[in-house]
């Protein structure tokens, strides 16, 4: 077997943009024959996911798993570079089995994920030949994981524009009707001690020169500003908010939830964060072809 050297994994590796043990690989299996090397990695769709992995991907799905009992919960985000693909059917089975996965396996974080194993092959392994067969880049970007004696709900919204898990003391129906509350008003917090003190102050600031600039006398506008911060509780903090399908607009979530209790939500929406690159819809098309 011909000695694989430095150079040659260097070589192979500007020549593909394959990764450095990869190109590795496949040298070794191919007794150091850089153009059947640069086949294999091809075959094995290396190649071709190499190159598309400096590309934005900032669409895909926000997606959650809940098991039978309701005593786990995972959501998680895997992005895309196109809507279009994100509506694939394996990207769409992608998403579910790498959900269900975190949910058995409790991976600590995505570096964990990535190394664990799936159907016999790591996840990052998979995660390369998804983006070689459906065409774009497909990244796993944040997870969180639910365990939970009491009660796991989830909402996705607009399928998986928005996803949202949350944990409580009541049934599995009143949890989805809380997510559901969560993924349409975006709470900071389930109550008002959760509200970090940064945001609370901050917002206190802004009241306050606005009350200024309103020409309000100085000697009233603390009392206008904790009146305002009433108003900004109630706007941020979950059981405070007005219920979304109380048609009246009368019910709190407090109210809808009588005896049971919020312990935690998370909330993801679809590539908030993400720069995104601006595409027409032709242009997605046409490159969809490609």
């Amino acid at each position: 077997m011909a000695a694989i050297t430095a150079a040659m994994v260097k070589e192979l590796r500007e020549k593909t943009g394959a990764g450095m043990m990869d190109c590795k690989k496949a040298l070794s299996e191919n007794d150091g024959d850089m153009n059947k090397a640069a086949d294999w990695l091809r075959e094995k769709g290396i190649s071709k996911a190499a190159k598309k992995a400096g590309r934005i991907a900032a669409e895909g799905a926000v997606c959650a798993y809940v098991s039978d009992d309701n005593k786990t919960g995972v959501l998680l985000e895997i992005n895309c570079e196109t809507d279009f693909a994100a509506k694939n059917e394996q990207f769409i089975s992608l998403e579910k089995e790498i959900a269900e996965h975190i949910a058995k396996t409790n991976p600590k974080d995505l570096d964990a994920l990535n190394d664990s194993v799936l159907n016999g092959k790591k996840v990052s392994d998979i995660i390369t030949e998804a983006t070689a067969t459906i065409g774009e880049k497909i990244s796993l970007r944040r997870f969180e994981r639910y365990e939970s004696k009491d009660t796991v709900a989830s909402y996705i919204h607009m399928g998986g524009k928005i996803g949202v898990i949350v944990e409580l003391t009541g049934d599995a129906t009143l949890g989805r009707d809380v997510a559901m509350q969560v993924a349409a008003t975006n709470p900071l917090a389930v109550d008002r001690n959760g509200v970090d003190a940064t945001d609370l102050e901050h917002e206190k600031e802004v009241l306050k020169k606005q009350a200024l600039e309103e020409g309000k006398p100085e000697n009233i506008v603390d009392k206008m500003v904790m009146g305002r911060i009433n108003k900004f509780y109630k706007e941020v903090c979950l059981i405070e908010q007005i219920f979304v399908k109380d048609l009246e607009g009368v019910k709190t979530v407090k109210d809808i939830l009588g005896k049971a209790t919020v312990k935690r939500f998370t909330r993801y929406q679809l590539g908030e964060g993400i720069e995104k690159k601006q595409e027409d819809f032709a242009a997605e098309v046409a490159a969809q072809m490609k």
